[in-house]
């Protein structure tokens, strides 16, 4: 389950292991297209990483902290520290390759 964060809960959850960030916006159709992409992942994963969807708008200082100038954008975090990013829509076995190798 991808579960939405804002900033403040972001800051006060425990950041070890592998978290997948979705940075998105309400407004933005690739963003849709990667919502339910990202919702299969993350029951596919569960066991490897957690999952969480971060609007740009309501959350700007997050993502700026992030440096998300498009989205959407997949942020990957190791123990809290950014490993990896991917930028645009991309299909489910590409993303699900891209979290697997950072993890």
């Amino acid at each position: 389950m991808v579960k939405s964060i804002t900033t403040q809960e972001f800051n006060s959850m425990d950041k070890t292991g592998i978290s997948v960030l979705d940075f998105n916006a309400t407004w933005c159709g690739p963003c849709k297209m990667l919502a339910p992409v990202l919702e299969e992942l993350s029951e596919e994963m569960a066991a490897d990483a957690k999952f969480y969807s971060v609007d740009t708008d309501e959350n700007p200082d997050l993502a700026k902290e992030y440096g998300i100038m498009n989205i959407p954008a997949v942020v990957v975090l190791k123990d809290g520290q950014k490993v990896d990013m991917n930028v645009g829509f991309v299909p489910k076995e590409a993303l699900k390759d891209f979290v697997s190798k950072n993890l």
